[in-house]
C-alpha cells in the first residue's frame, strides 16, 4: 500500500538547498518564454493559420506525449554517466532554439516542427532535472523542494500568458512579434542553469551499464509502479490545457483577453503547489492524492456548464487546484519509491507511460468537442476523475 515513507525526523532541515531555488528560477524563466507562445498558440492555429479542433487536440498530444517519452532516454543517459546538470542543460538549450520559428511559420507544418523540437528538448530536460531536484534536496524535505520548484515554474506559467496578453493589446493582436519577444527568457533559462547550479558528487563512481536492462527495471519495486499506474490515470482524467483555452474563445472571450485563462489557472497553482509540497512531508501521499481529485471533478462540472466570464474563471482555477495538489506530489513519490542509482530511468518510466495517457486524454478530447461539442469533452473529463477516485483504494493496494 502507498503510504509517506518519509516520517518525521529530529534532525530534519528546515532549509531547502540554494540550488533548488536556481531550478526553480531557470524553470520560471523557460515557462515564460513557453507560456506566451503556447497560451496564443491554438488561436493562432484554429485562426490564421486554419486548423481544425481535432487537429489542435492530436498536435497539443502528440508534443506533449513527444517529450514525456524523451525523459526515458534522457533520465537513463543521466543515470548511467552520473549526471544530470550537462544533459539538463542540452534540453532547456534545444527548447530556447526552437522559439524563433513560431515567430516564422507560414504554415502549420512549421509550427508542428517547431513544437516537436520544443517538446523534445523539454523531455531531454525534464528527468534529469528532477532527478537532480533529488539529488540535492534533504530526503525529508522533497515534498517541499518538488512543490518550490513546481509553485516558481507555475509562475512563469502565468507570468507568460499576462505578459502575452498586454503584448497582444500594445501591439494590436501581432502574434509573431509576441513570439519573438518570447525568445529572450528561454535564453536567459539556459545561462542561469549553465552558471548557476553546480551538481553534487554522486557517492561511488558512475554506473557504465544501461539502466534499461530487465535486471536494472526490476529493482524498481511494486510501490514505485503503483505510482506509475497513478500518474497515468490521473492523466487520462485530466487533458490539455488548451482546451481551458478554447473554452473561453467559444464563450467570447476577447482574443486579446483569452491568455488570462492561464493566468488564472495557473495563479492559483503556483499559491498551492508549494503548501501542497510541504503538506506532503507530513500527510499520507494517497490520501493527498484522493483530495486533489475532487477539484478536477469540480472544475470540469463548472466548465461544461459555463456561460460567462466568471464561471469560466471558477472552473480554470478550481483546475489549477487540482494541479498544486498532484503534481509536485506524484513526483515526491516517484523520487522516494526509486533506488538512488535509477532515479534518472524512474521518472523517464513514469512520464513514458503518463505521455501515452496524455496522447489519449488530448484526442478523445479533440473528437468529443468537435464531434459532440465543447460541454461533452468536460463532462467526460468529469467522469473519468470519478472513476479514478473510485479505484483509487484499489491501486493504492
Amino acid at each position: 500500500m502507498l503510504s509517506n515513507p518519509r516520517d518525521a525526523d529530529a534532525t530534519m532541515p528546515s532549509r531547502l538547498p540554494r540550488a533548488i531555488w536556481v531550478l526553480g528560477f531557470v524553470s520560471l524563466l523557460m515557462d515564460i518564454s513557453s507560456e506566451m507562445i503556447h497560451s496564443l498558440l491554438p488561436l493562432f492555429l484554429v485562426g490564421p493559420l486554419g486548423v481544425s479542433m481535432l487537429m489542435v487536440g492530436l498536435i497539443e498530444g502528440v508534443a506533449e506525449s513527444t517529450a514525456l517519452v524523451a525523459k526515458v532516454f534522457s533520465g537513463a543517459l543521466s543515470d548511467w554517466l552520473g549526471r544530470r546538470k550537462r544533459t539538463a542543460v542540452i534540453g532547456y538549450a534545444l527548447g530556447a532554439a526552437s522559439k524563433p520559428f513560431f515567430a516564422l511559420a507560414q504554415g502549420a507544418g512549421v509550427v508542428i516542427a517547431a513544437r516537436f523540437v520544443d517538446r523534445i528538448g523539454k523531455g531531454i530536460r525534464g528527468a534529469p532535472r528532477d532527478a537532480l531536484v533529488a539529488d540535492i534536496a534533504p530526503p525529508a524535505l522533497r515534498g517541499a523542494a518538488y512543490g518550490l520548484r513546481q509553485s516558481l515554474d507555475t509562475v512563469g506559467a502565468f507570468a507568460g500568458p499576462l505578459l502575452a496578453t498586454g503584448l497582444m493589446l500594445v501591439f494590436m493582436n501581432d502574434f509573431r512579434l509576441v513570439f519573438w519577444i518570447a525568445v529572450v527568457p528561454g535564453v536567459l533559462a539556459v545561462l542561469l542553469l549553465a552558471l548557476g547550479v553546480q551538481e553534487p558528487e554522486r557517492a561511488g563512481p558512475a554506473r557504465a551499464v544501461n539502466p534499461i536492462r530487465r535486471e536494472a527495471l526490476a529493482r524498481l519495486g511494486g510501490a514505485y509502479w503503483g505510482v506509475v499506474a497513478l500518474g497515468a490515470l490521473f492523466t487520462l482524467a485530466r487533458f490539455s490545457e488548451a482546451f481551458l483555452v478554447l473554452r473561453a474563445e467559444a464563450l467570447g472571450v476577447p482574443a486579446a483577453l483569452v491568455p488570462l485563462v492561464m493566468v488564472a489557472m495557473n495563479l492559483v497553482y503556483a499559491g498551492s503547489a508549494y503548501p501542497f509540497g510541504k503538506l506532503a512531508d507530513a500527510m499520507d501521499h494517497g490520501r493527498l492524492l484522493a483530495l486533489g481529485l475532487l477539484p478536477l471533478i469540480a472544475a470540469d462540472i463548472v466548465l461544461a456548464t459555463a456561460s460567462s466570464w466568471p464561471a469560466l474563471l471558477a472552473g480554470v482555477a478550481l483546475w489549477g487546484l487540482h494541479m498544486g495538489m498532484t503534481q509536485g506530489l506524484l513526483a515526491a513519490m516517484v523520487a522516494d519509491t526509486a533506488p538512488d542509482d535509477l532515479r534518472g530511468t524512474a521518472f523517464g518510466v513514469f512520464n513514458l507511460v503518463v505521455g501515452v495517457a496524455m496522447l489519449a486524454a488530448s484526442a478523445i478530447a479533440g473528437a468529443l468537442w468537435q464531434w459532440v461539442g465543447a460541454p461533452a469533452t468536460f463532462a467526460a473529463g468529469a467522469a473519468f476523475a470519478a472513476l479514478t477516485l473510485a479505484a483509487l483504494p484499489l491501486i493504492r493496494r
